[in-house]
């Protein structure tokens, strides 16, 4: 498997999660705060990946070796996916799950309490992702987070990640509340907005970001969202330029 860091690159996953609204697809976006990395910039939610999301026991839809080859590597691909599950918790409080076999039912106010403390729990370092999967029997729903694009941060950036987007729907009975620990700002957008946002200065966000929004704003709904990019087809080709600014090959 790769080294989580390696040449001072450490390997990171970011998720964009979806909804359909009456005006259109949205985007979940939150925004950094004015200190560590990316600071004040307008972001998706995401992060480093850990040693223990090495986690094939808690995943249901794709064994490692399905996901390795999606992306390109030798082994170790289903991290990403875990990673993926485990920043949405962290950083938005929705679950991208399953339990006993069936999509995670929040509906109930005592389930959706009872989350609400294992987050504090996992963000407070006491629980562990894998030791909730255990306890509440939950498997990462990875059929349900669909592969979107590849960037590692360019040279001239101090601290560099190599990072694996995704797509994911927002889960039915479940909404998304940012760490404030975490995030300065959080807001549900339309992609054509978030970009107009940043053409007039009032967001700051990075190629990878912009780049993505960009891609996201040519779908209408979720379900052409994820129909798309699980066919992989959805990308702008692949330039020396979109390379120079981190842009990888999927696979």
């Amino acid at each position: 498997m790769q080294p989580l860091v390696r040449d001072n690159i450490r390997l990171a996953a970011t998720v964009m999660l979806l909804r359909d609204t009456p005006g259109g697809l949205e985007v979940y976006m939150v925004q950094r705060p004015g200190r560590g990395d990316f600071p004040d910039l307008h972001v998706f939610p995401g992060g480093k990946v850990d040693e223990d999301d090495w986690a094939p026991q808690h995943c249901f839809g794709i064994d490692d070796q399905q996901a390795s080859a999606r992306l390109g590597v030798a082994a170790g691909g289903l991290r990403y996916w875990v990673a993926v599950a485990r920043e949405c918790f962290e950083e938005c409080g929705v679950l991208i799950v399953h339990q006993n076999g069936r999509p995670l039912d929040l509906s109930e106010t005592r389930i959706r309490s009872k989350f609400v403390d294992y987050r504090q729990q996992l963000l407070a370092g006491e629980i562990s992702f894998s030791s909730l999967c255990r306890k509440e029997n939950l498997t990462v729903a990875c059929d349900m987070l669909a592969y979107f694009s590849h960037w590692i941060t360019p040279p001239v950036v101090p601290r560099r990640f190599d990072t694996r987007f995704f797509l994911a729907a927002l889960p039915d009975h479940q909404i998304a509340l940012a760490d404030t620990d975490e995030t300065a700002d959080d807001q549900w957008e339309k992609p054509a907005e978030a970009l107009a946002r940043s053409a007039s200065r009032q967001w700051q966000m990075i190629d990878p970001t912009l780049r993505s929004l960009e891609t996201l704003s040519q779908f209408s709904t979720v379900s052409q969202a994820l129909s798309q990019v699980k066919q992989g087809d959805h990308l702008m080709p692949l330039t020396p330029e979109l390379n120079r600014q981190g842009m990888q090959a999927l696979r």
